[in-house]
Formats: C-alpha cells, structure tokens, sequence
C-alpha cells in the first residue's frame, strides 16, 4: 500500500503550555478509509484540522505524498472537509451551492500559438465544465434531479449530501470528515453510515474521518486510530481493535468488556475472579495483569459446571440479546447472550483460552515531582498535602522549631526541597468538599473493573493526574477534592547525594 498523509511525530501546543497532541505519529494509505476515534478532547479534530492546514504543528512534520505540508495554507492542499455543521448557503441552490467553489476556481490550461509554441493561461472553469462536474456530484450522492431545490427544503441526510458533494466536486485527493453525521437522527445516521461506505468505494479517494461513535467506527473504516490525551492508544483494523485491545482504555471505550485485576499464576495461567483460567498470552509469572473479556464471550452453563459460579441479579433486553448480571464472590460480570436466565437464578460460566485477553497495567502507581514547603508539608499536583518529612532522613526528627534533626544531630530547614513523591492507587479518596482534600480537580475516567472503580482526577491548573480505585460510584466531570492519608504518602530526595550528607 502507498501512503498519501503521514504525521511523523506531532505535537501540538497553545501559548499556555496546554498539549492536545503530544508526539503523534501516523500513515494513511492512499484510497484508504481511516477513522480517528476517541472521546470529546481527545485531539482527533486538532489532528484533522493539522492535517487540512488550519492549525499549523508546533512541533513534526506532516508529509503528503512525501513532501513536507506541515506549514502549507489550505487551499495548496489537495484535501477537502466536510464539518458537522454543512455550512451551505441558504440563499443558493443546490446546484449553485455545490458549484460555488468550482466558479472560483482557476486551473492552468496550456495553448500552441500561431508561432507553434506553447504557452499556458489560468483560467476559469467553463460553464459546460461545471454542469458536467456538478451533475457528476450529485450522481455520486444520489440526488440526480434536485439541483434547483432549496436547501432549506431538504431533510438532513439529504443536506448532508449536498455538503459531501460540495467537497468531492473539487476531485480531491483527500476528504476529510468532521463528525459529519453527529446532527442526525439515529435512524438516518446509520443509513448515512453505509452510504458514506459505499461512496468511498465508488470514488476511490482517501476519506479520514472523525467521530467519537464506536459502532460508527467499526462500521465503516479500513483502519482506527483510537485516541486519548492527545496520544494515539491503538492503530489497528476494527476486528484487531475490537478482538486485541491494547489497554483497558481501548477495551472500555470500544465496545463492552469486563475488566479484572488479575494475576499471572503459570505459562498461560491467570488468576482473577478468584479462579484460575488458561489463557493464551504469556507473561511472567507473579506479574499482575489486566484482564478483559467481552461479555459475548462468556457462556452460561448449569450450576456446579464451568470455572465460575454466581447468581444472576440482573436481566435486561437489549432488542438483540439479553445482557445478565451475574455476582460471582465480590464481582460482577457481565454476560451478554440470546438466551436468557432468571434473576436469583444459580449459573455456571466458562471462558474459553483465547476469549481471555491480557495486558500490562497502565497505572501501578503515582508519581509526582514535589517540593517542601516551610510548614514540613508537600506541594504537588496544583496542592499542599501533610506528609512526614522524617522518611527522608532515617532516625531523624522535628524539633520545637520545626527543623528537621538528622540521626547525628545536624539541622536541616527542608523549605523549597525537591522530592520525589508515590502514592499507591488505594491510597487516594475523593470528596464532594473542595476544602476537604490537599488538591481539586475533575473527574475524566472511571473503568469498573469487577469488583472496583478505578477512576482518573485531573487537576485544573497544571493537569496532573491521579489514579485511584473506589468502590463508591462517580460520575464523569464531576469536580472533586483529592485526600491522601499522611502517612501514605512516600517521599524521595530527588537530589541522592543530599541524603548522603
């Protein structure tokens, strides 16, 4: 395959330090259908709008075709963008609203004159030559015959269409869709989801598409690109990105999954749900894991067979299948099958090797650049946290003036001491009070994971992270206070050589 688009270590940054793109590298073949998939402020429409030439990279390059872009105005680029809102012009027709680029357009066409030489000329298109781009167009959409109606009297799928021709009818290389789907109904966005498909195989040209719609995604692409933080999670075909997750971010948000902490026992051995499973990754042993397993992909035996037994506490209809709730010890899973089970109902479950997906934890610990402040405590993470500044010194102690007094008697003031400082995933709590924490910030992840929560709190000013579990239910965008316990906080010199004194 040849590439067309290629973002070779993208990184995209505003005057106030914020990244939306951080180091972002990415092909896209030519005629290939490539979706940029990831929640809202991901970066996929940055990364798109890099890639028409509205926003410039702060740092990599972006090659079409081999030659550097990564600073060329739009309309040098052989791209075209179709935006979720259409952006047509009310008082045009149709025809006239999909011919408006083409009437300014100039191209450079090439004459003999008397003498027999050649000379070239930029002029615009004919009116001959319109029609006949324009009528190709509306074939392509299939609104062969509307191209006197008012835009005003067209449902939205058809508006769409109209805004999809416009684009094409400049024969780009490139098409670029922003969300172009996202002010439709359910029904019709899913008719206009095969349509988009079949168009792109009829013209053969590149599309790269963004959405934040899962069933969107898998639906019509060639290739994924899942986002998060401004980084690219997995690039991947939709069966390999929905099949081989590559973290718990990707198998949360494409798709349902359970999701355990478990714990490699033996070759090809798990543990997790309390019960050891075969599986067919191979990790060391003692090495703890993440586990995924799709709820399709467990099956429901009698009582007393299988590896795992629960009672069914919950049974939903969801039009294609039935998704049971079963509590299995201290756990949750989730079956998702076209037979049904009875609420209280006892059931076994098997899961079979390759159903069982493996994956190095993405957080064990966090981790932060802090300093002492003059009071003995700790600043990081936009806050200030009590801490026992005695760690880093053993045997040392505070004195009535607040100085720390190391084993052999010297005095120490700590103020403005860089450290570095770790706080175990079980050791963050959060509150509803602002004032109750040493920090605030929001919520941006919650993953349940079995019998757990593991929820991201980023901070407002500085957006640090922290990682911990909870089994108290939060919602997204939630603002919070972050607690950490005194003693839970484990502090480190980053300077070693002043330990030493």
């Amino acid at each position: 395959m040849e590439p067309i688009i290629e973002l070779k270590d993208v990184t995209k940054s505003y005057e106030d330090g914020v990244v939306v793109i951080d180091n972002v590298s990415l092909t896209v073949n030519k005629g290939e259908f490539v979706t940029l998939l990831g929640p809202s402020g991901c970066g996929k429409t940055t990364t798109l709008r890099m890639i028409a030439g509205f926003d410039m990279p702060t740092q990599g390059q972006i090659l079409l075709n081999g030659k550097d872009i990564s600073h060329l105005p739009p309309n040098k680029r052989p791209v075209n963008t179709v935006f979720q809102r259409y952006a047509l012009f009310p008082h045009l027709n149709i025809f006239e609203n999909i011919a408006f680029g083409l009437k300014c357009k100039r191209v450079l066409n090439t004459y003999r004159n008397a003498e027999g030489k050649e000379y070239t000329k930029k002029e615009r298109l004919s009116k001959k030559e319109i029609h006949e781009k324009v009528g190709r167009a509306l074939a392509l959409v299939d609104l062969e015959g509307f191209e006197k109606r008012s835009v005003s009297t067209l449902s939205g799928g058809q508006q769409q269409r109209v805004a999809i021709a416009r684009a094409i009818v400049n024969e780009p290389e490139i098409l670029l869709l922003d969300e172009p789907l996202g002010a439709l109904d359910l029904k019709m966005r899913k008719e206009m989801q095969i349509e988009l498909k079949e168009m792109h195989k009829r013209l053969g040209i590149t599309f790269i598409y963004v959405t934040h719609d899962q069933e969107e995604a898998l639906t019509m692409s060639d290739t994924i690109v899942v986002m998060a933080d401004g980084v690219v999670q997995q690039i991947g075909t939709p069966t390999d990105i929905y099949n081989e997750p590559a973290n718990t971010f990707v198998a949360d948000f494409i798709g349902e999954s359970n999701i355990f902490n478990g714990t490699v026992v033996g070759k090809r051995r798990v543990k997790f749900c309390g019960k050891t499973f075969n599986c067919v990754d191979d990790f060391d042993v003692n090495e703890p894991v993440d586990v995924v397993v799709r709820p399709e992909d467990i099956d429901m035996c009698p009582a007393g067979e299988g590896t795992l037994q629960g009672k069914v506490i919950s049974v939903v209809f969801k039009g294609i299948h039935y998704e049971i709730t079963v509590q299995v010890g201290k756990f949750e899973v989730v079956i998702n099958s076209t037979d049904s089970r009875k609420e209280g109902e006892t059931i076994g479950m098997k899961i079979d090797p390759e159903e069982i997906h493996l994956m190095k934890p993405k957080y064990t610990t966090n981790v932060f650049d802090g300093v002492i402040t003059k009071r003995n405590t700790v600043e990081f993470a936009d806050g200030e946290f009590e801490c026992d500044v005695t760690t880093l010194y053993p045997g040392s102690h505070i004195d009535e003036e607040d100085y720390l007094v190391t084993a052999t008697g010297e005095k120490l003031d700590l103020t403005g001491t860089e450290v570095k400082v770790e706080v175990g995933l079980g050791d963050v709590s959060i509150s509803d009070d602002a004032e109750a924490g040493g920090t605030t910030g929001n919520i941006i992840s919650i993953i349940y994971k079995g019998d757990h929560y593991r929820l991201i709190v980023r901070t407002q000013e500085s957006e640090e992270d922290f990682v911990f579990m909870t089994n108290d239910l939060w919602n997204e965008n939630d603002f919070v206070s972050v607690i950490i316990p005194k003693d839970k906080i484990k502090l480190t010199l980053k300077n070693t050589e002043e330990k030493k004194r």
